[in-house]
Parts: structure tokens; C-alpha cells; sequence
């Protein structure tokens, strides 16, 4: 009998051997599981939760507002360089500058309406040709455009972002697109059909105060708070409605 149990013996130990080393191996397997399963999980959750946060960096809200200015610009002069864009529109028609509204009434009753109405006509057909060099000029001022307070703008009221940008850029705007009204004035023949009202009225001897025949600042400060205008309304509506919040960029920034 001892020397059956004596002859088992190494098979008995080798057996617990192998169970041993089996048992170790998949001790180390499941510890590998493990710790992986604990990187994967503290790294992808972190991942997706920023993305599902939905937060918008500082940096994405001032390409955000930048992009939503562009669109509103690109909006604005389609909408008032076509023909009629001034003339035709209650909103933005130019009449007579108000220092020289008194000429209107004047000139009428002597026979010179038409002229008055050419004057009219030609100084809102200078503004539609003129804002379609707006581009560039708009364009830079966005570019150059510092927003210290993005998040702030973003959720902001409907025309808060305008109104910045309007505050901090329209004098200089004013400035670089005179030229270019002047050039419009010029040549639609707006400044020789208002010189020559004008110009007629400052010589009738009942006039005692002689009228400025200087277009260009006029029509700029118009033409400008008009594309300005325009501007707001297209913030207010990527704001408002989804379907003009066409770039993952604006879904992002404007979204609700």
C-alpha cells in the first residue's frame, strides 16, 4: 500500500503543479482585463464627456461671431446691392439729406420736382452700387476684430454681437468706404443732379441759408447703418432658427 502511495506521489505533485501554474496564469489575465478595463474607462469617458458637454471654447466663439458676422455682411449687401435695394425699401430709401429737406418743398412749387426726383433716384442707385465694395472692407474689420468677451457676446441678446461690432468698427468703416460712395455718387450722376437743386435753390432770393451740396457723408453714415441692419437681422436669425445655422461651427456656437 506505501509503495502504491509512494509511486503516485510524483504524479499527484506534478498535477498540482500544473493546477498551480494555470490557476497564477489566469489570475495575471484577469488583472490585465482589469487595469485595462480602468484605462479605457478614465480615458474614454473624459473624451466623449467634453464632446457631449457641448462647451464652447473662447476660441470657438470668436470664430463663431466672426463667422455669423461674414454671413450677416454677405446677407446684407445681396440684399441692398440688387436694384430697388435701397430705393424700393421703405426702410432704407434715402430722401434728401435733412439739412436740404427744405429744398423739396421749395423747388416743387416752382416746377422742379422732376429734378428733385432724379436727385432722389440717383443718390439710392449710388448706395446700391457702392455697398457692393463693402465686402472687403467688412471682411477685415471682422478679421481684425479682438473679442476679449466672446462667451459673453454669444450669449448675449439677439444683436449683441452687432451692436460690438458696430461700436468698436463704424468710424473706421465710414472712413475706408467714403471713397468708394463718392465714386458710386459720381458716377450715377447723383452729385450733379443734387448739385444742381441745390445749387438752383442757394441762388432763388428768398434763401437765406444756404444749403451744403456734400453728398458723401450722407449717403456713407446711411449706407452703413443700413448694412449694419442687415447685419443684426441675420444674427437674430441664426440665433433663432436652426435651419440658418448652416456650419457645425455656428450649430455649435448659436445652438440651443
Amino acid at each position: 500500500m506505501k509503495k502504491s502511495i509512494l509511486l503516485m506521489l510524483p504524479a499527484l505533485l506534478t498535477l498540482q503543479l500544473s493546477q498551480a501554474q494555470l490557476l497564477k496564469k489566469l489570475k495575471d489575465k484577469m488583472e490585465s482585463s482589469s487595469t485595462a478595463t480602468k484605462t479605457s474607462s478614465s480615458s474614454t469617458p473624459q473624451s466623449t464627456g467634453n464632446a457631449a458637454s457641448g462647451k464652447v471654447t473662447e476660441s470657438e466663439a470668436g470664430s463663431g461671431i466672426k463667422q455669423a458676422l461674414s454671413k450677416g455682411v454677405s446677407a446684407g449687401i445681396a440684399a441692398l446691392s440688387k436694384k430697388d435695394g435701397f430705393f424700393g425699401n421703405e426702410a432704407y430709401k434715402m430722401f434728401l439729406p435733412e439739412d436740404a429737406q427744405k429744398i423739396e418743398k421749395t423747388l416743387r412749387s416752382i416746377g422742379l420736382g422732376s429734378q428733385v426726383d432724379k436727385a432722389i433716384l440717383q443718390i439710392n442707385r449710388a448706395a446700391e452700387g457702392a455697398v457692393t465694395t463693402a465686402a472687403p472692407i467688412f471682411g477685415n474689420a471682422i478679421q481684425q476684430m479682438t473679442v476679449t468677451d466672446a462667451l459673453k457676446l454669444v450669449t448675449g441678446g439677439n444683436n449683441s454681437v452687432t451692436d460690438y461690432f458696430k461700436g468698436k468698427t463704424t468710424d473706421q468703416l465710414k472712413s475706408a468706404f467714403a471713397p468708394n460712395i463718392q465714386s458710386a455718387l459720381d458716377s450715377t450722376s447723383a452729385t450733379k443732379y443734387y448739385a444742381n437743386i441745390v445749387n438752383t435753390y442757394n441762388k432763388l432770393p428768398t434763401t437765406m441759408t444756404k444749403v451744403n451740396p456734400d453728398l458723401k457723408d450722407y449717403v456713407t453714415s446711411r449706407a452703413v447703418a443700413a448694412l449694419f441692419d442687415q447685419i443684426g437681422k441675420e444674427e437674430a436669425n441664426i440665433r433663432a432658427n436652426p435651419a440658418a445655422q448652416t456650419t457645425d461651427l455656428l450649430k455649435k456656437v448659436f445652438g440651443k
